[in-house]
């Protein structure tokens, strides 16, 4: 049987939206952004180099290593870091954050001069109305400080990332003066961010299409970057609606760690591209990348995280379980895995788990012990495993189905 016969696609796109024909990099701001969470642990200089390192095996394209401008650990860490790529060749690009000003500038250029890797720094500046109100500027402030810290850091050798903070809640006429005044100083990428999560698809659609026109207008080869946040819980979403609209990169940290809430999750964004034909690069180490994230910053994953989640791929209940039971049986992992999961387990190296549980059926229990080496044809040990989960509130451990199946046994000699 052919697969595609079998799953009828309603994600499919029109041809002008194909994922299959798009080409997006994908920044990791774990490094960065993703310290930024107040309840992490910013993890010692062996850790970072680690994560950095399955960053690349992942086929990410660029990483974030920090704001170097944020005091003396931070800028050895950062240094730190781009010596390594040096010095190992990764296969990964390098952005130093800093604020609009040439003390934070300064650094990254010490960096790039230091480490003797080509470098790109993301200046950004809050553009929102609301952010202008807050803070006193107006937009003549902006401009000035844009125009300042862009000219210094290509006069540095640099290239410019121009961040516009809030540009999901920022006036047009705004923010098409502030692009305009970027690009005229030198920087050749901007970056729309939804710094606090306000945006829906449908106004990232509308933000990409507007950001687009301008650099089109240009005559430069200026590129576009979407930065998400997740406040509203549409980061994945929005990063998806603005790949489809075409963005050149997409910013993300392993599993959404960052400011609040967190950003979009890099670990789904690839599974996504991985499934609809964008990313080719094997992801089957993204739950190494998401192990050393949770650990080096003392997080916990949670056990329903998607894919990656304890539980992601196992199931107790009776119907899904009899399903992939019998995919299995037919010899086929792409059914086994398909039959009952949006995201086929070894794509991320993984293994559907079949449990026993109060709403599991007697195909759940032969399937537990022909796989740990019972007898599954032994039917008084099925029917004894089997009604030992009916009286209970939750899912079997297997110390418990083995203390059930000891007394079975014992009761026969």
């Amino acid at each position: 049987m052919n697969h595609d016969d079998l799953i009828y696609d309603w994600n499919r796109l029109p041809p002008s939206h194909d994922y299959a024909a798009t080409t997006v990099e994908l920044s990791d701001e774990t490094l960065r952004d993703g310290l930024q969470n107040p309840s992490v642990t910013d993890p010692p200089i062996e850790k970072k180099i680690e994560l950095l390192h399955l960053m690349a095996d992942l086929g990410i394209h660029s990483a974030d290593i920090g704001l170097p401008g944020a005091g003396p650990r931070a800028y050895e860490a950062c240094l730190a870091l781009a010596r390594e790529i040096a010095d190992t060749g990764l296969p990964i690009d390098v952005t130093l954050a800093a604020r609009t000003v040439l003390a934070d500038i300064e650094p990254a250029a010490r960096i790039q001069e230091e480490s003797g890797l080509k470098l790109e720094v993301a200046t950004f500046i809050g553009s929102s109305p609301i952010r202008q109100y807050a803070e006193d500027w107006d937009v003549e402030r902006i401009l000035d400080a844009t125009r300042g810290a862009i000219e210094f850091a290509v006069s540095e050798g640099l290239d410019v990332m121009y961040v516009t903070e809030d540009t999901t809640r920022s006036r047009p006429r705004t923010l098409a003066r502030l692009f305009s005044a970027a690009v005229e100083a030198g920087a050749r990428r901007i970056c729309l961010a939804d710094t606090v999560g306000h945006a829906t698809p449908h106004g990232v659609r509308r933000l990409v299409r507007f950001a687009k026109d301008f650099a089109a207008g240009t005559g430069e080869p200026v590129k576009i970057d979407w930065h998400g946040h997740r406040d509203r819980g549409l980061g994945l979403a929005n990063a998806l609606a603005a790949i489809e609209e075409g963005v050149d990169r997409v910013h993300a940290t392993a599993l959404g760690i960052g400011e609040r809430i967190g950003n979009v999750e890099m670990d789904l964004l690839l599974v996504n591209l991985r499934l609809l034909g964008t990313h080719d690069h094997p992801i089957d180490q993204l739950a190494d990348y998401c192990r050393v994230t949770a650990e080096m910053c003392g997080i916990d994953i949670p056990y329903n995280y998607p894919v990656i989640g304890d539980d992601a791929f196992r199931t107790g209940t009776g119907v899904h379980a009899a399903a992939i039971i019998k995919a299995m049986q037919k010899g086929d992992r792409w059914l086994e895995d398909c039959v009952y999961s949006g995201v086929p387990a070894s794509l991320v190296g993984r293994s559907q788990i079949i449990e026993i549980s109060p709403v599991s059926g007697l195909s759940n229990v032969r399937h537990w012990l022909s796989h740990r080496g019972y007898d599954a044809d032994d039917e008084a040990l099925c029917t004894a495993v089997f009604r030992l989960a009916k009286k209970c509130n939750h899912t079997l451990s297997r110390g418990e189905i083995e203390s059930e199946i000891a007394r079975v046994q014992a009761e026969r000699t």
